[in-house]
């Protein structure tokens, strides 16, 4: 059985939880593909290789903020195949990173991403291998929305179809003014297929949902804020005003959930993210479980030698 690697880095980290671990075996029975599925993540990679151009690119900084880029400017940032497989590799590199807290996701040259490279999904369009990519990228997006750091969608220009699915594998998601996110994949005589119908539903309901994929509206940052797609908009700085960049900006905004140690950022998305997948009585020893990893550990001992509660 292909095993998620969040799942070996997690069991890893913190062995004792061991409702986590129930959590992890039924992930990799579920949602997360395997052998058991037909799925064979060599097979598509291979497959996926084959189309090359552009790159997604990771930067880890010290502040433990990392940025992943989508850079394929020549095609609004569409994932071509081999891109597919870089940004399974740097879901990898940022499993293994343990200083991880948080980490914002952008396209490069002003824009998000507009989904799939059509001359890609043109090559692998039979319904057998249209299948193997939907199971391998849907593998890779629950493994991003499950890594134990904060994360956040900076959304500038285009977020269309694939993109937009990108888009709520992320913890949050910020629009740059003038943005749109839209799900386009009616209009190509498609659904989801990368996880992102099924984490709509978790971020907007399942009403909202029906509208933006029955209607592929186009959501501002206006109708994004309102339906609770958005958490916040960042107006685009002007070359002769002194505000920073969009990353500078999305970095400001993202520094107040990921500021303080790293093992209580990662614990907090630990417990959310129990409480959000697993059944309550679970989702409860689960946060017994993690914690019991923070009580008595030097944040917890430096904050009541301090007395800063209520700071």
């Amino acid at each position: 059985m292909v095993l998620c690697a969040v799942r070996r880095q997690l069991l890893g980290s913190s062995s004792s939880c061991g409702a986590w671990a129930r959590l992890l075996q039924r992930q990799s029975r579920g949602c997360v593909y395997s052998s058991i599925h037909g799925f064979s993540q060599e097979e598509i990679r291979e497959k996926l290789q084959a189309f090359p151009g552009g790159s997604i690119d990771l930067l880890k900084q010290e502040s433990g903020i990392a940025v992943l880029t989508i850079n394929n400017p020549s095609r609004m940032n569409a994932f071509s195949g081999s891109m597919m497989v870089d940004l399974e590799e740097r879901v990898s590199q940022l499993e293994s990173w343990t200083d991880c807290k948080g980490l914002i996701v952008q396209g490069a040259a002003g824009t998000f991403c507009s989904g799939s490279d059509l001359n890609a999904v043109r090559a692998i369009s039979n319904p057998q291998d249209g299948m193997k990519m939907c199971m391998f990228m849907q593998n890779t997006l629950t493994r991003l929305l499950r890594l134990p750091l904060i994360s956040v969608a900076l959304v500038e220009g285009r977020a269309l179809g694939g993109g937009a699915e990108l888009t709520t594998a992320c913890d949050f998601r910020l629009m740059a003014s003038g943005s749109v996110i839209q799900f386009v994949h009616k209009h190509m005589g498609l659904v989801p297929g990368w996880g992102g119908a099924a984490r709509l539903v978790r971020i907007v309901g399942s009403q909202n949902a029906l509208k933006l994929l029955g209607g592929a509206l186009k959501v501002d940052p206006e109708l994004g804020l309102r339906i609770g797609l958005a958490d916040g908009v960042l107006e685009v700085p002007q070359a002769e005003q002194g505000a920073g960049t969009l990353l500078q900006q999305a970095e400001t905004w993202l520094s107040r959930y990921t500021k303080g140690p790293t093992p209580v950022i990662q614990a907090v998305k630990k417990v959310v993210l129990s409480g959000r997948e697993l059944p309550l009585s679970e989702a409860l020893r689960t946060e017994k479980d993690v914690f019991g990893t923070v009580w008595g550990g030097p944040a917890n001992l430096q904050a009541l030698a301090s007395k800063s509660k209520h700071k």
